[in-house]
């Protein structure tokens, strides 16, 4: 069948057999397909998508953290095409068009301080290895040719390329392509729920985790440590918050020991927490600020690094280039539709509906605490986290049952039931959850009945 072709409904039905035979889909366990069919999701409207069977199935965690404004949305597509006709292609190496223009002037307006340089990526991967980069060749044009390395946080996701796997701090992620890009290094997260330390006083436990991004940098060298890389609320292990003591204090930290902070805001930036970048709402100003998803609501691929004036000084002096680009970054489709999708996002006010509706989403949510598999329920705008324990006391699952329950039975559960998820195990397991800005308590009283009835059932397989 040509693309232009439109499928038989014979052709739907077997579009998961085709996609397991010649699709090699991201971060999936290909062999699992050779018995069941891969589902297949063909349209979405508003806070729901729609498989090939039919079946309506609430999107809870904004297709990756990134429709922000809902599926279906006609004046999205329309945007594109019309930019599309005009101007479908020219990169912005040496040269620049209309709508990478306007949106980097956009993004400039929108970022706190002076972060008024936008250097336009395909995706957030490529934001933090461009970031990384940035760095590296400061440090070599300010006379410091040694500051190289970065300091990230435990289990935290920074991307998949070489250099951003490097600074993610997930072990199990990286032993297939090691060796990997040296100079990424670890300090703890701030997962105060499993904190070994002043778990009971959020402002010692911020300031002693912020400490410990010293300790690293002091260890290394301050002398060869170019950045330190945080998401304002970290992805991986369940949206870890920090207390209020903590950014400050990195902030200063970086400051004395002349390391520039880089806010990863991949998943947090474009409302996802009730403003444009969430380093705002968490009080700190960043060197550097990576973000992506949420700029298009996906509708069209995008990424970029944002740096202050300080950051470019340098690169702008006589014959000074800075050698890396991507072809695709700043395409002028998808910087048409990112201007078109925060129009969207300021007309309708969905920034202030995340504000005002965060705190019911937190609250509903927390009725699953009576749930004996429910350890922790955590998060922040519309972007939380449902930690399962094995008992009262917090103990975490096991291999086994990690293997069975989160793997093997929550997330076809979870879709069976009518609703699209997250869980993870990649630090302690959860569930995560991230739905469309537009949705409101109807959608959060959806998503705590399925996961009551499914969380449920999972605690009688334990």
């Amino acid at each position: 069948m040509t693309l232009a072709e439109k499928p038989t409904p014979s052709d739907a039905a077997a579009l998961g057999r085709r996609a397991a035979d010649h699709l090699w889909m991201h971060f999936s366990r290909m062999g699992r397909y050779a018995d069941s069919p891969v589902p297949v999701i063909v349209r979405g409207e508003g806070a729901y998508v729609y498989d090939d069977r039919g079946r309506r199935i609430l999107d809870g965690l904004s297709g990756l953290f990134v429709v922000q404004v809902g599926h279906g949305r006609r004046e999205l597509a329309e945007v594109a095409a019309r930019q599309a006709e005009t101007l479908a292609f020219f990169p912005v190496w040496g040269y620049a068009h209309p709508s990478a223009i306007q949106l980097a002037e956009r993004l400039a307006d929108l970022t706190p301080g002076d972060l008024n340089r936008v250097f336009f990526t395909s995706g957030g991967g490529e934001a933090v290895e461009t970031a990384w980069k940035v760095a590296k060749q400061y440090f070599k044009l300010t006379g410091k040719p040694a500051k190289h390395k970065v300091i990230s946080r435990m289990s935290a996701y920074h991307g998949t390329t070489q250099g951003a796997l490097a600074i993610t701090g997930l072990p199990a992620m990286k032993q297939d392509f090691e060796p990997l890009t040296p100079g990424g290094f670890r300090a703890p997260n701030t997962n105060i729920f499993r904190a070994s330390v002043h778990a009971d006083d959020p402002e010692a436990f911020g300031r002693w985790a912020a400490d410990r991004i010293e300790e690293a940098i002091l260890f290394e060298g301050a002398s060869t440590v170019a950045a330190v890389v945080v998401e304002p609320v970290q992805n991986s292990g369940g949206c870890f918050t920090a207390p209020p003591s903590y950014f400050a204090r990195v902030r200063e930290i970086c400051d004395r020991h002349d390391v520039l902070l880089v806010s990863d805001e991949v998943i947090t930036g474009f409302g996802r927490h009730g403003v444009t970048f969430a380093c705002e709402k968490f009080g700190f100003v960043p060197d550097l600020i990576t973000c992506a998803k949420g700029m298009t609501s996906g509708y069209s691929p995008i990424g970029a690094m944002i740096a202050t004036d300080r950051v470019i000084e340098p690169f702008l002096a006589d014959k000074v280039t800075f050698p890396h680009g991507y072809t695709f970054g700043g395409h002028p489709v998808s910087a048409a539709v990112a201007l078109a999708n925060l129009d969207i996002m300021e007309r309708e006010g969905l920034h202030q509906r995340v504000l005002d509706n965060e705190g019911a989403f937190g609250a509903t949510l927390d009725r699953l605490r009576d749930l004996p598999i429910v350890g922790d329920v955590r998060g922040d705008g519309y972007f939380w986290a449902v930690e399962l324990v094995t008992d009262s006391s917090g103990t975490t699952l096991d291999a086994d049952q990690r293997e069975r329950i989160v793997r093997g039975f929550l997330p076809a559960a979870l879709f069976e039931a009518g609703l699209y998820c997250r869980p993870d195990d990649r630090q302690d397991p959860v569930v995560q959850l991230a739905p469309p800005l537009t949705c409101g308590q109807v959608e959060f009283d959806e998503i705590e009945q399925i996961l009551r009835g499914v969380l449920a059932e999972a605690w009688s397989l334990l």
